[in-house]
């Protein structure tokens, strides 16, 4: 869900000098947000993990059909959804990517099923785009005409070439 900005609150992220969190003060709901500008396809942090899960929930990013990884620095878990998405996380390279330009004050976001199959939680989408997909469920359920569109984990590429998607 995409935060308005008249609603957040920023919330200092002493670990990053790149975003800054924020909160939604009415749905105590979390974002993260640009402190700089990058470029398309610049790296914007490394990651690692600090947990595997056999199940997806909303704070883990899939890397295989039973591994659902906590991700680390713990404020990735504050990179919402779009469709039409900023950001990427590479799990092959275990780097967060700018994949187009971003200003600052911008907040950073990802394509959930661009990591995802099957989610643990089903969403309405309210990010506003004019490409909105409506429901968001993973890769799995994504209609053939917006795969083309969007970037996929190795993982999930390999999940939508087996399914002749």
């Amino acid at each position: 869900m995409r935060l308005s900005q008249s609603k957040t609150t920023p919330v200092a992220f002493p670990s990053t000098g790149f975003a800054e969190k924020r909160i939604d003060v009415i749905t105590n709901n979390r974002a993260l947000y640009s402190k700089q500008d990058f470029k398309k396809d610049e790296v914007i942090v490394d990651f690692f993990w600090k947990s595997v899960h056999a199940k997806p929930s909303y704070l883990t990013v899939q890397v295989s059909d039973h591994e659902h990884i906590e991700l680390l620095p713990e404020y990735l878990e504050c990179v919402n959804h779009s469709c039409d998405p900023n950001c990427f996380f590479d799990t092959a390279n275990k780097q967060f990517i700018a994949i187009k330009p971003i200003k600052t004050g911008d907040e950073l976001t990802f394509f959930y099923p661009s990591s995802e199959w099957d989610m643990g939680q089903a969403f309405r989408c309210g990010c506003g785009s004019k490409n909105c997909l409506g429901v968001i469920q993973g890769a799995k359920y994504l209609p053939k005409n917006a795969i083309k569109q969007y970037r996929f984990t190795d993982f999930i590429k390999q999940k939508l070439s087996s399914s002749g998607i």
